[in-house]
């Protein structure tokens, strides 16, 4: 029976954390209505509006990778506290100045853009401490709550905004959402996280941001969830980035209704998150996706043509329930996939790919409304949907839950007569395997998983060759920045499947290699 989406929340640190975050959330989405609902009255621009969710997400575009970098070098606490500190105080700007009246559309998202700079700062090293406060069979129910956490917030936190910017001003609310931030940093100040286990040395900022950009490039898994995200997201944005719109010009409706719209998007992604444990045990993961891209298109198809606030209001639950079974599906499987030592850099490169495609996509989807209306923009986003959901059988998730992804330490410790400094390099390895020749085709075809394996934990270069002088002999030979990072290697990288991986090679040879290290 598969864990229920509760369970992560009978843990007390996930549970206060989880509460704070969703807190945070709400504050962010009633940022969000705020800045968008004052350009609906500043200017009534489609792209200036649109561009509001372009400047929130921007940012992580830009800094998600080096803040996963700094997620993975230093202590994950102590950079979400001083975030969130950071963000209290641009919140506290940002609302004097609303609340003053001297609030123009540069300025507001300029200060929305700071805000999202903030929040790449935040994502990548909350999302890799997850796995370190709930066990890993309820890590998927883990992703899931997150998904709540954010849905529940965009189900209350709208409507709460719609009632406030209509009584009080959008100021009240973007005080409100500095509050929260206050709020998530008072809850991990509070958080006393045990002490590793063993102290290891941390890897230099440009090493680890080369090293984590790396990783991802020479992973297949990672590669597809990527782009699996970024198929479904660039036409998903279309809702996001035209629902004011459809709101005010379409359906006539205020800030409330649009909070109201809104509030059903999100209410039906609750229950989404709710269902979501039992579809995966009944569907594969590719068939979630699946049926929840062909929803999220019917959802766009009936934006794009309903008069009715009814009809639109019933449309939008279902693509709440779609939205998240994708989300939380593909955050799941990043979060399973990547070790430790890589996980907030692996999750940052996530995070760019889902807020540059929804940046991207929110800018398009404003831009063709300027030029051609709210219906033929849906429409394109319907088609581009439909597109992205036949690709589904050429370019499926991979498979990955027979990989072991639990740390493995497995070669010999190197034994050298001149031990080098850490940040010398570059290390050429090489290792020669007695390989019968019979065997040599099913060797190479063998080495190339070693050779994607190398690549993913240090290497730069990577080659194998045939001994010309010894012909039942192969020469592996791979190039490493350092000797730091080539211990590394040895340390802490691998995984046991990366030991699978090498045994299966090994398997075709008539004994160990003979490993020597070239230093320059």
């Amino acid at each position: 029976m598969p864990p229920s989406a509760w369970a992560p929340l009978r843990i007390a640190v996930f549970r206060s954390l989880w509460l704070a975050l969703l807190a945070s959330n709400i504050g962010t989405w009633m940022q969000t209505v705020g800045a968008q609902w004052l350009l609906v009255e500043q200017s009534g621009n489609d792209t200036l509006v649109a561009v509001v969710q372009t400047a929130g997400t921007l940012p992580i575009v830009l800094l998600a990778l080096p803040s996963g970098a700094l997620a993975d070098i230093f202590d994950r606490r102590r950079l979400l506290i001083a975030v969130q500190v950071f963000l209290t105080g641009v919140g506290a700007v940002l609302t004097t100045l609303t609340v003053a009246g001297y609030m123009p559309p540069s300025l507001l998202l300029t200060l929305t853009f700071v805000l999202g700079a903030g929040q790449a700062l935040t994502a990548p090293a909350w999302q890799s401490i997850i796995p370190e406060l709930v066990p890993r069979p309820q890590l998927a129910s883990a992703s899931a709550l997150g998904a709540i956490s954010m849905n529940l917030a965009r189900a209350v936190g709208p409507a709460v905004a719609g009632l406030l910017i209509a009584r009080a001003g959008a100021g009240v609310v973007f005080g409100l959402n500095t509050l929260s931030f206050a709020v998530f940093a008072l809850v991990l100040w509070r958080w006393r996280p045990a002490a590793p286990g063993t102290a290891t040395t941390p890897e230099r900022f440009t090493a680890a941001v080369r090293s984590g950009s790396r990783y991802v490039r020479h992973s297949p898994v990672v590669r597809r969830i990527l782009l699996r995200a970024a198929l479904f997201l660039v036409p998903g944005s279309a809702l996001w980035a035209l629902l004011p719109l459809v709101a005010s010009r379409a359906l006539g409706l205020g800030s409330g209704g649009y909070g109201l719209l809104l509030a059903a998007v999100g209410a039906g992604a609750v229950a989404g998150a709710l269902l979501l444990p039992r579809l995966r045990a009944r569907w594969s993961l590719n068939r979630l996706l699946l049926v929840a891209s062909l929803g999220f298109a019917v959802v766009l198809a009936v934006l794009g043509t309903a008069g009715s606030t009814a009809v639109v209001v019933v449309a939008l639950l279902p693509a709440g329930v779609a939205w998240v079974m994708v989300l939380s599906s593909v955050n799941a499987a990043m979060q399973l996939f990547l070790p430790n030592w890589v996980r907030a850099r692996g999750l940052a490169i996530y995070q760019i790919v889902f807020a540059g495609s929804q940046a991207a996509g929110a800018l398009v989807w404003g831009v063709v409304s300027d030029l051609w209306g709210l219906p033929p923009a849906h429409l394109a986003a319907v088609v581009l949907m439909l597109g992205g959901a036949v690709t589904l059988r050429w370019w499926p998730l991979h498979d990955t839950s027979g990989l072991n992804r639990d740390p493995a330490v497995f070669w010999p410790e190197p034994h050298l007569e001149v031990e080098p400094d850490d940040q010398n390099g570059p290390v050429l390895v090489m290792s020669s395997y007695p390989v019968p020749p019979e065997r040599q085709a099913a060797f190479a075809e063998a080495m190339q998983g070693v050779r994607r394996s190398r690549m993913r934990t240090g290497a730069v270069r990577w080659g194998l060759f045939r001994d010309g002088e010894r012909p039942g002999r192969m020469v592996e030979v791979y190039l490493v920045p350092t000797w730091d990072e080539h211990l590394r290697q040895h340390t802490g990288r691998l995984t046991g499947a990366d030991q699978a991986v090498e045994q299966r090679a090994l398997a075709l040879t008539d004994g160990p290699p003979e490993v020597s290290h070239l230093l320059s």
